[in-house]
């Protein structure tokens, strides 16, 4: 009996081993092809999709990648000003502002965050949308494994092409195009700082109809845009 149950125990760490072998080796190749491949598809926008087609909506997907090159410094300031402003130093996590949005959530009120653009960049790439801890841990394996892998220019271009901005709108240029009538090169401040100041939530607020929350936003970001300067990646 007990040669029996060693046999299982042992059983059961080989294949453990292998899953984790398998499940890093698989996860390593896939970030690397992403280096020289722009992702297809995100698993929020199948999700969405999925949505859309259950309830017998027409299935919204706008998306358009461009190189980084052609979206407007101004966006790429006003996201770094907006969403994490020590983007070009961290290595995937910022604690500083971990630590900051912990004793503000002690304080009471409304929770904040302290995602990184990379964070977001891997869950947006990588993960489903979820709030449990499991996800959680995958986020911060495949944000350590795109800041290892990538360049911070290469997570800023998959960021600014993935990331949600409306509904059934992916990315920089379907943005401007949509919001704007023009090319995400072509961006202003102005226009730049709206569409950071509806990224927390593109489907409930919209960059070409701001309110005046948003237009207060907007302003706080613009002031940020000045101390964060010039964005060299």
């Amino acid at each position: 009996m007990a040669k029996k149950n060693k046999f299982n125990f042992n059983t059961i760490l080989v294949f453990i081993k292998r899953g984790l072998i398998f499940f890093f080796s698989s996860t390593l190749i896939v970030v690397l092809a992403y280096i020289f491949f722009n992702p297809p598809l995100t698993p929020l926008m199948m999700v969405r999709n999925a949505g859309q087609l259950f309830s017998g909506e027409k299935v919204e997907l706008q998306k358009k990648w461009i190189h980084i090159d052609s979206i407007s410094p101004f966006l790429i300031q006003a996201v770094i000003a907006s969403e994490d402003n020590n983007f070009q130093k961290h290595w995937g996590f910022d604690f500083e502002a971990i630590q900051k949005a912990s004793k503000l959530n002690e304080k009471g009120g409304k929770m904040r965050g302290a995602s990184t653009i990379s964070q977001q960049t891997a869950k947006n790439v990588f993960l489903w949308p979820d709030r449990t801890w499991v996800r959680k841990g995958f986020e911060v394996y495949f944000t350590g494994m795109i800041e290892l892998c990538w360049s911070k220019k290469r997570i800023m271009e998959v960021y600014l092409n993935v990331i949600e901005m409306g509904d059934g709108i992916y990315g920089a240029e379907m943005a401007a195009k949509t919001f704007f009538n023009k090319s995400a090169k072509t961006l202003n401040r102005n226009e730049a700082a709206l569409i950071a100041a509806v990224l927390p939530n593109p489907r409930k607020w919209h960059p070409d109809a701001p309110t005046p929350y948003i237009k207060n936003k907007q302003q706080k970001i613009l002031q940020a845009m000045n101390k964060v300067g010039k964005v060299i990646l």
